[in-house]
């Protein structure tokens, strides 16, 4: 890719990662707020996993914005490790959480109220996620940029996991599935290890 091409391809990748991290603030807000509200494990794992992304977008920018201001080649290559170590610890911390949250709730049969506010956004994430994760992906591609890639893997396990808590909360709702809302956000709790796992070897072979 001609030079010139690839910091326009590197300063759309960089803006994109900005709009990711503003929106995740906003998942934040919304979700937990929803989630403590309603006692909704899914929704507040939802939330978790939407405050890691936030870190991931805002390092995964960092280093994009380095090759974009020419930083030397080793630090580029310095920042792709950090960025990679923390998309992997990103999914490790997201993964005992959710699995701690869960089954403590199945042990109990706690029950989740239903919550208007987490149905919106869950809605509304449903929509800009994979948008997100096409655009990630098709930068990654044209970068040749791990990080990238391996982000959009993180965006596509808030997908999975934006349909597993939807379905939680209908279920708990329509049929009485009280065990639907943990066990929806326990669904996730594989691949995002597996995928934290693949990062992490990533960065080691930097």
């Amino acid at each position: 890719m001609a030079t010139q091409e690839r910091q326009q391809t590197l300063k759309k990748a960089e803006r994109l990662q900005i709009f990711n991290a503003l929106y995740d603030v906003v998942e934040v807000g919304v979700s937990l707020t929803a989630g403590f509200l309603s006692g909704s494990a899914a929704l507040i794992g939802w939330g978790l996993d939407s405050t890691i992304e936030v870190i991931s977008a805002t390092t995964l920018w960092w280093r994009l914005h380095g090759e974009v201001e020419g930083i030397p080649e080793e630090e580029v290559t310095k920042r792709e490790k950090i960025t990679l170590y923390v998309i992997a610890v990103s999914f490790l911390i997201v993964s005992c959480f959710i699995t701690y949250d869960s089954v403590t709730k199945l042990i109990s049969q706690e029950t989740a109220n239903w919550s208007t506010l987490g149905i919106g956004i869950l809605c509304v994430s449903l929509l800009v996620n994979p948008i997100l994760i096409y655009y990630k992906r098709h930068y990654g591609h044209k970068l040749d940029n791990d990080e990238l890639i391996a982000d959009s893997k993180d965006t596509f396990i808030c997908l999975y996991q934006t349909v597993a808590v939807l379905a939680g909360l209908l279920a708990a709702r329509y049929l009485g599935w009280w065990w639907a809302d943990p066990a929806a956000a326990l669904l996730i709790v594989p691949y995002a290890l597996k995928e934290g796992w693949e990062a992490f070897q990533k960065g080691r072979s930097k």
